[in-house]
């Protein structure tokens, strides 16, 4: 499968848990302006990145290749692992790479995370129409993915649209695990996202089998203009003008982009 072979040609835990799904599952769920222009039956892959991403293949990206020009050093290393991995994988097929940071001239973005993650059944998307009773009289509460392996410590990376693959009735479509069952628990989830991310707690609404090390809460913590300071104290020394560009991480900073 297209998921399969991403996964064994990516470097391992870079591209982790791809799922498959058919466009029309997330396009059902979304307004005309925010759908991808594909027929229903296109097939698209979700890409996920685990903690050990961090370590396994961030830093030696950094150490390898350094920070290019101005934009994300996270960004920079997820873009390398994966337009490597469909290049090795597919060189001869249309493949619409989509990333988490992109976004259209609209300044919509490129497709929605959370809503691709759901409908492949990669991670269960907990959202405020998911609480009966809702205590917070009124107030706007931002939904949050959880996987059932990794909690939130996890991030969704990319959509892999394969423009020329059309799948029919062999793919069926998972539903994710619904690992925060409760109400209780959701609401414990919904606030803890929204009032304290800072804290990470969050991420620990299910036992997580693996969290981030020090070293990359630590990075994620740093405000994104600050970020280059920090690696340059790691050893990562880059010139004036590679510094990344702090406001290219402005809508990653309530999830730290990872």
């Amino acid at each position: 499968s297209a998921a399969t072979q991403v996964n064994i040609a990516a470097r391992r835990n870079i591209l982790s848990f791809p799922s498959c799904l058919q466009v029309g599952w997330y396009n059902s769920l979304l307004p005309a302006t925010l759908r991808l222009s594909y027929p229903d039956d296109t097939l698209a892959v979700v890409v996920l990145s685990t903690p050990a991403m961090f370590e396994e293949a961030f830093l030696p990206f950094m150490e390898q290749r350094g920070c290019q020009g101005l934009s994300d050093p996270i960004d920079q290393c997820v873009r390398h692992h994966i337009t490597s991995a469909v290049s090795q994988c597919f060189p001869e097929q249309k493949v619409d790479v989509r990333f988490d940071y992109e976004l259209l001239p609209s300044r919509k973005p490129k497709f929605l995370a959370q809503t691709a993650a759901h409908v492949s059944g990669a991670a269960f998307y907990y959202q405020q129409s998911d609480v009966p009773d809702q205590p917070w009289a009124g107030k706007k509460m931002f939904g949050v993915c959880v996987h059932p392996r990794f909690g939130g410590w996890f991030a969704i990376r990319a959509l892999l649209v394969f423009g020329d693959v059309t799948v029919g009735s062999e793919l069926v479509q998972s539903l994710p695990p619904d690992c925060v069952p409760s109400r209780e628990a959701r609401i414990q989830l919904l606030e803890a996202f929204n009032f304290h991310w800072q804290d990470w707690s969050y991420r620990d609404i299910v036992p997580p089998v693996q969290t981030y090390s020090q070293k990359q809460k630590d990075y994620f913590f740093t405000p994104p203009a600050q970020r280059f300071a920090l690696l340059k104290t790691w050893g990562f020394v880059q010139s004036e003008d590679d510094r990344p560009d702090p406001s290219s991480d402005a809508q990653s900073q309530v999830n730290g982009h990872g």
